[in-house]
């Protein structure tokens, strides 16, 4: 089972995958989890200023496609089913993506600018402990304070409104693109993210029956 799951930032992708890889016995692949897993892969014969990843991100420099395309590739090899969370991003990465990979599905999880907007400027996090809460889908029993050790709750910088907005603008101009580019290959599925969790995994799983 070779998925792909699309969408904008707090859409529910990484939810989603998780759960279809439990049910399933596939790896949920992301590229932040296989840019760690093979931070000291081989990459010498990359045209670049660093012989690993982890010279990019022990610099803290974004990795450029062809390293990120090297690492999917690694761990997409090593799996005997997977669910990709995250890649491709950008029209690059998905031609480089067909090349390695025979998808069978992609879901588009579709989800609105409000929506997405009041689930990524919700999340409150501890001070303290790092305990995560939503002001809307999962509040503390204290407002502002952390049900596990009475921390203050705040909100993290890249959930303000002005940096989600950034987020999505980046999204719609990289990767929303994404969406047409299998539509004409006859792969994608939209199912409606602004459901609840277990209503969008339902529908998800009618399409893989």
């Amino acid at each position: 089972m070779e998925l792909l799951l699309v969408g904008a930032p707090g859409a529910g992708k990484g939810t989603q995958a998780a759960r279809l890889a439990a049910a399933y016995d596939i790896d949920h692949i992301t590229t932040g989890d296989a840019l760690r897993a093979n931070k000291d892969l081989d990459i010498s014969d990359v045209d670049g200023p660093y012989d690993t990843p982890r010279g990019y991100m022990d610099a803290g420099e974004l990795v450029p496609d062809a390293v990120v395309n090297r690492i999917v590739e690694t761990a997409i090899a090593g799996a005997e089913g997977y669910v990709l969370d995250g890649y491709p991003r950008n029209a690059s990465q998905a031609a480089h993506l067909e090349t390695i990979a025979t998808l069978e599905l992609v879901v588009y999880l579709d989800v609105g600018t409000e929506e997405l907007l009041r689930r990524l400027t919700g999340r409150r996090v501890c001070a303290d402990c790092g305990a995560t809460f939503h002001v809307d889908f999962d509040p503390p029993a204290q407002q502002g304070r952390c049900d596990a050790c009475g921390g203050k709750l705040r909100q993290r910088d890249d959930d303000r409104p002005g940096v989600v907005r950034e987020r999505l603008r980046v999204y719609r101009e990289e990767t929303a693109p994404l969406i047409d580019f299998y539509e004409e290959r006859d792969l994608l599925e939209r199912v409606d993210g602004e459901a609840d969790p277990d209503t969008v995994f339902a529908a998800i799983e009618r399409l893989l029956a």
